[in-house]
């Protein structure tokens, strides 16, 4: 072979990614990845400082794109020298996931054993080096260059103004390229931002800036994952937001009603409400607590401004083994019950009332401030079958999430319209229920009812049904006890 011979195989490999997933890194890329790198490829090469912003659906690959890339450049540029910097939303475990990566895709013939980790945040190559830092508010990092490749992972979360005031002046004396890796969030994150700026230029200029990969396209290369992703449409219904950011790579709304028209019409049973105890049923009891009323003032039969202790009673329907929702039961609204103003000792008796009556196998309580020891008692009286549930920033946005899913795949079902002020007010509350989600990476949802005069504690009694998703059903069924309807009771004043 002689040596031009030698020299243009050489560039041909280092110059196509295709050829050089397959042939050096011994991982092949697919032709949706091979594309997303050449193009960035080509743009470092030929110096145009393009900017690119690439959505991928979860685990369609994006993370070892970028990987390749990287290694790949790091060759090219070993002798001359440069930087690729990248940025993650933060360093543990974000920028250190990113830099074992590069390191595990380094282990082939070209550089093995040729490359170096530097103050632990940095891979050199020769001259070559790629940094990962953190694109946390307080993270430190003025001072450094890009002037090979300037990346971005997971851009929906990292915030825009440090961003802009920290990361893109790296570039700016070398004019260099950028790519901004990452999935759909909301219309306000970065990487939302910069896909309607690249949208505008590819439509002045023709130079597509914007690679955006839904499940379908990954699917059509990768059968298995698109039976996963059907298997998660499954579980958490189409209309879920995690479905529709992270698999359709669909924006959310940051703020929006919580319950449209078509996830009301998923929420709506065709059963009636159960008057006594059903043969055979098994029943969770989920209780959202209030606060006391001022002494001597009364519950009235009517919705009132203040908050209310509210109980949702539910028949859960376990699926055979051959459904395809195996395990994840349907939750149907068998009876509400609502009380405002309840000294802590009376709503403790009318619980226990309720509890003897239904024989529910669960009891999710609001354990929550005044509820924390209402849930004691119940505990102590009915052990392992009471689940106490406090309310944090956090524990409320995860049952949010888990309520959707749970709505979105058909498995809330409230019972028919049963003229009762309870079922009407429930309906209310759904209706006016809105969420925030943050534009972070931990992905907080804040819902509820924020209209002046209405409350949410119906909505949240019923949403702690998705408490007991990950509940064991097993063991004995829940027994029925005869007695007289607690309701009759309390109407005649004997409660």
């Amino acid at each position: 072979m002689n040596l031009r011979r030698y020299v243009d195989q050489a560039a041909a490999l280092l110059l196509d990614p295709l050829l050089f997933s397959r042939l050096v890194i011994g991982v092949p890329l697919r032709s949706y990845q091979v594309e997303i790198a050449r193009a960035v490829l080509d743009s470092v090469l030929r110096q145009r400082g393009l900017t690119f912003a690439v959505l991928m659906s979860r685990q369609a690959g994006k993370n070892e794109v970028s990987a390749q890339l990287e290694v790949q450049l790091l060759l090219l540029y070993e002798r001359r020298g440069g930087y690729i910097i990248k940025a993650s939303p933060t360093f543990q475990p974000q920028a250190v996931n990113s830099l074992m990566r590069l390191q595990a895709r380094l282990q082939n013939p070209l550089t093995r054993a040729r490359w170096q980790l530097e103050r632990g945040y940095m891979v050199r190559l020769g001259e070559a080096r790629v940094a990962f830092l953190s694109a946390q508010p307080g993270a430190s990092v003025v001072g450094a260059t890009a002037s090979i490749l300037l990346e971005g992972d997971e851009a929906q979360d990292i915030p825009e103004e440090k961003w802009n005031r920290d990361f893109r002046p790296m570039g700016a004396s070398t004019n260099v390229t950028t790519v901004l890796w990452g999935t759909a969030w909301t219309p306000h994150t970065l990487l939302a931002r910069t896909v309607r700026t690249l949208r505008r230029l590819e439509a002045e200029d023709g130079i597509r800036r914007v690679f955006q990969l839904p499940w379908t396209r990954v699917a059509a290369e990768v059968p298995a994952y698109g039976r996963y992703v059907e298997a998660e449409i499954a579980r958490l219904g189409a209309a879920h937001p995690l479905i529709r950011t992270q698999y359709l790579l669909e924006e959310l709304e940051g703020e929006a009603g919580m319950f449209p028209p078509e996830r009301q019409q998923r929420m709506r049973g065709d059963h009636r409400p159960h008057a006594v105890p059903q043969p055979g049923a098994c029943y969770a009891l989920c209780v959202d607590v209030a606060g006391e009323a001022p002494a001597g003032e009364t519950a009235p039969l009517e919705p009132d401004p203040r908050d209310c202790t509210a109980c949702t009673l539910f028949a859960v329907e376990l699926p055979e083994p051959t459904d395809p929702l195996a395990g994840r039961p349907v939750y149907r609204v068998a009876r509400r019950w609502w009380w405002r103003g309840l000294a802590q000792a009376d709503l403790y008796a009318r619980l226990v009332a309720l509890i003897e009556q239904w024989a529910p196998r669960r009891i999710v309580v609001d354990a929550t401030g005044l509820g924390a020891g209402l849930a004691s008692f119940l505990e102590q009286r009915y052990g392992a079958r009471v689940q106490p549930f406090v309310f944090s920033g956090a524990t409320k946005s995860q049952l949010g999430w888990d309520l959707l899913a749970v709505c979105d795949t058909g498995r809330f079902r409230d019972h028919l319209d049963d003229g009762s002020p309870a079922w009407h007010e429930f309906w209310r509350q759904v209706a006016a229920a809105r969420y925030e989600i943050d534009d972070g990476p931990g992905r907080r949802m804040r819902w509820g009812v924020w209209e002046p005069g209405l409350h949410d504690d119906l909505l949240v009694s019923a949403a702690l049904c998705a408490a007991l998703e990950g509940e064991s059903w097993g063991g004995a069924d829940s027994h029925v006890v005869p007695g007289e309807d607690p309701l009759t009771q309390i109407d005649q004043g004997r409660w």
